[in-house]
This record gives C-alpha cells, structure tokens and sequence, in this order.
C-alpha cells in the first residue's frame, strides 16, 4: 500500500510540473503540497488499514472541498 501512495505522489507531481509550465502557480503549489503529503506518508511503514483511513479521509476532504468550490466559489461562463 505504500507503494500505492508512491504512485500518487508521482502522478501528482506530473501534475504539478505540468500547471507550473501552464503557469497556472496556485494549482501548481496545491498540486505540490499533496506531492509531498503521498510521497512523506509513504515512508511511514503504516499499516494497510491505516493507509486506507488516511486516504479515505484525504478522499473526504477533498470532495467536499470541490462541492464547495464548485457550488459557491466558481463563476459559470467566466474567462479570463
């Protein structure tokens, strides 16, 4: 499993590099952050069942965090 949390840290490091070249800085340091988070979990040596809470609550956070943005922060038809 923590191998599992190896594989996120590296794809959301592909993420990071990826909005960092688009320019786009906040995702870049939002991206950055959950990089570290993976990859510093993955050297904890947890057990299976702790690393499904942890990402069971990451999965939480993370869809509220969404619902929240989407339905009160984002501008529909907004460009810049």
């Amino acid at each position: 499993m923590d191998r599992m949390f190896r594989v996120l840290g590296f794809w959301t490091g592909i993420f990071t590099v990826m909005f960092y070249v688009g320019e786009m800085y906040d995702a870049t340091v939002l991206f950055l952050v959950q990089t570290v988070f993976f990859v510093t979990l993955s050297y904890l040596k947890l057990s299976e069942r702790m690393y499904m809470y942890i990402f069971g609550a990451y999965l939480t956070i993370f869809f509220i965090g969404f619902t929240y943005y989407s339905s009160f922060l984002l501008e529909p038809g907004f460009r810049h």
